[in-house]
């Protein structure tokens, strides 16, 4: 692999990165990758594990996520399922997974983050710190957002979280896209690319391939259009730049415009299925 971009993680260590890509998947591998990965996420500043609304950005970043919580749920009841099981891998604090139950699905879920565990029980949701402790259980739906990019040794994770899905059951992850318009602009202070606990970066090309030799094929592809604002907002806060707002705002909104013809959105979610 080749050495495509250099950069660090600016909003906890300040280390210095590189990523490498993979030209036979079009992916994107962060070098070196941390030993003790939960180092990197023991921070206020990593607000997935929260639910703080003490800054401007706590406060917008959860704004968007209500919004995007009512479109993922659309998203799911769209699909069509005659059980209502449904494992969200990556859950953080649950409040996906408080939605999916108040449909009448049946859930589960996993998050490693013990902080993160403990604010969705107090939701009425209990989470599993492993995967591993769902072995043998199917389930119709099993959602990732924003989290493939997250795990260790990929291709075995695959394997594991395919092994869950029921054989007509559908497979929803979110990912950031390299190949998008604000991961270009931004380069090295690309929010999406979130090093080092951003293991992986994907474009259409590498979700493809990965999940081609375990029997599943990618059915459609949907845009999440805020994560362009909103990333595009970090990536100007991490430049320095005093009025990263109105700058953001104009390089997400020509972000999502030059996705309207391209396809490359600056997160893209992709629904697959088992191939028949």
């Amino acid at each position: 692999m080749k050495l495509f971009l250099k950069t660090k993680d600016f909003s906890v260590s300040k280390e210095d990165f590189e990523l490498h890509l993979d030209e036979d998947l079009d992916m994107l591998v962060t070098s070196p990758q941390p030993e003790n990965s939960a180092a990197y996420y023991e921070s206020e500043d990593y607000i997935s594990h929260t639910d703080s609304k003490k800054s401007f950005t706590d406060k917008l970043y959860q704004a968007v996520k209500q919004k995007n919580l009512r479109n993922k749920i659309q998203l799911v009841d769209n699909q069509e399922i005659k059980l209502k099981s449904l494992l969200d891998i990556g859950a953080g604090t649950g409040d996906f997974l408080v939605l999916v139950k108040s449909k009448g699905y049946e859930v589960a879920g996993v998050e490693p983050n013990e902080g993160a565990r403990q604010l969705a029980l107090q939701k009425g949701v209990a989470l599993e710190p492993k995967l591993d402790r769902f072995s043998g259980t199917k389930f119709q739906t099993i959602t990732l957002w924003h989290v493939l990019e997250h795990l260790p040794n990929l291709q075995d994770q695959i394997n594991d979280i395919t092994s869950l899905l029921e054989e007509e059951g559908t497979l929803i992850i979110a990912v950031p896209n390299f190949r998008s318009f604000d991961a270009k602009h931004y380069g090295t202070y690309w929010a999406g690319y979130d090093v080092p606990r951003h293991l992986w970066h994907f474009s259409k090309t590498s979700i493809t391939k990965l999940f081609d030799p375990h029997g599943m094929e990618v059915v459609s592809i949907r845009p999440m259009w805020f994560d362009a604002f909103y990333v595009s907002m970090l990536s100007e806060k991490y430049k320095g730049n005093k009025f990263y707002l109105i700058s953001s705002f104009f390089v997400g909104l020509w972000s999502n415009l030059a996705a309207m013809f391209s396809k490359e959105h600056s997160s893209l979610i992709y629904i697959l299925k088992r191939k028949k």
